[in-house]
């Protein structure tokens, strides 16, 4: 059975966060890095700009366990 990772959303078997997501001790990595690599990746998946990859980014990030009451992500959203 599988679930989502708290952090990205991805699909995973096991944990709270899937292994793009942790550093190298296992703990979740923090809202710059995670924000950085999800926005690079919006842009390499669908182009675009990267003031619009950001806004949607941390968009999606406000549907996240891991993420939804981060102060940067609500402030992004105000």
């Amino acid at each position: 059975m599988t679930h989502s990772c708290e952090s990205c959303g991805m699909p995973i078997e096991t944990g709270r966060y899937c292994a793009y997501c942790v550093d190298e001790t296992g703990a979740l990595q923090d809202f710059d890095t995670r924000f950085g690599r999800m926005v690079d990746w919006q842009l390499r998946e669908r182009g675009g700009e990267r003031a619009a990859a950001e806004a949607a980014t941390l968009a999606y990030m406000a549907t996240l366990p891991a993420w939804k009451d981060h102060p940067r992500v609500k402030a992004g959203l105000a």
